[in-house]
């Protein structure tokens, strides 16, 4: 199984539509991990390792190097534990 990295950003609700029109991005709240939908790399499922919905989170990417951490790394204070822990696995 791959995972996908997403993030659960700021008021997802609330922002969506003011940051498409303002073209301002959204602040990262937190960096989960989701596996892959069957037959993809870049479509996350519908949820995350810990259980959160995907639905309004926006993908990330697909962890690469083998060596590397799953998450980026300017966004290592805010990686979920539980996703984290299952990572780890």
């Amino acid at each position: 199984m791959s995972e996908i990295v997403v993030y659960e950003l700021d008021n997802p609700a609330a922002t969506r539509s003011a940051a498409e029109r303002t073209g301002v991005e959204r602040r990262v709240r937190r960096v989960h991990a989701a596996p892959a939908v069957p037959g993809s790399r870049t479509t996350a499922g519908p949820r995350t390792l810990c259980g959160k919905d995907t639905f309004a989170m926006e993908t990330a990417g697909t962890p690469e190097d083998p060596g590397a951490p799953w998450y980026p790394e300017e966004h290592a204070s805010l990686v979920c534990p539980d996703c984290a822990a299952v990572m780890e696995i």
